[in-house]
């Protein structure tokens, strides 16, 4: 990866749906070579897909939390299908410490996630954090920064 390929990026984190073109004139290469630039990163999973940012409570699911939950590593197998598949989990990551997982999730109540509590209490004890107000909302890395950091 060069400068070029890591201007790209920041581009695209800033506004993936940015027109080939402008993405071009930005990092002054040509549409093709621009376009093959993209498809290259895209082979080699750095990128790893384009979304939309979407207003959770705009939709109607205002109830943000964030529930850790105690799972024992043979349970991994029953668990991961049914997290996976639960429309309502934003993001479920393996995490170190006392808890095993650390869970995103969007509801339209409080009642309905006091529902979906219980449905994971049968994997273990869980502890929820309902959010009050986000003051950094998801971003992109600032990539020149990791690399210049990288070796600090």
């Amino acid at each position: 990866m060069d400068n070029i390929d890591l201007k790209l990026l920041s581009l695209l984190q800033q506004n993936a749906r940015m027109p080939l073109k402008q993405l071009a004139q930005q990092v002054f290469l040509s549409s093709p070579a621009t376009a093959a630039r993209l498809e290259r990163l895209e082979r080699e999973g750095i990128i790893s897909g384009y979304r939309a940012e979407v207003n959770l409570k705009k939709l109607g699911f205002p109830v943000i939390a964030f529930i850790n939950l105690e799972l024992r590593p043979d349970q991994k197998p029953e668990f991961y299908p049914f997290i996976c598949s639960h429309p309502n989990v934003l993001e479920c990551s393996c995490v170190t410490g006392h808890f095993a997982m650390h869970i995103k999730v969007a509801f339209d109540s409080t009642e309905n996630l006091d529902q979906f509590i219980g449905q994971l209490q049968k994997y273990g004890s869980t502890e929820t954090q309902i959010v009050f107000s986000t003051p950094q909302e998801p971003r992109g890395v600032d990539i020149e920064a990791l690399l210049t950091n990288k070796g600090e």
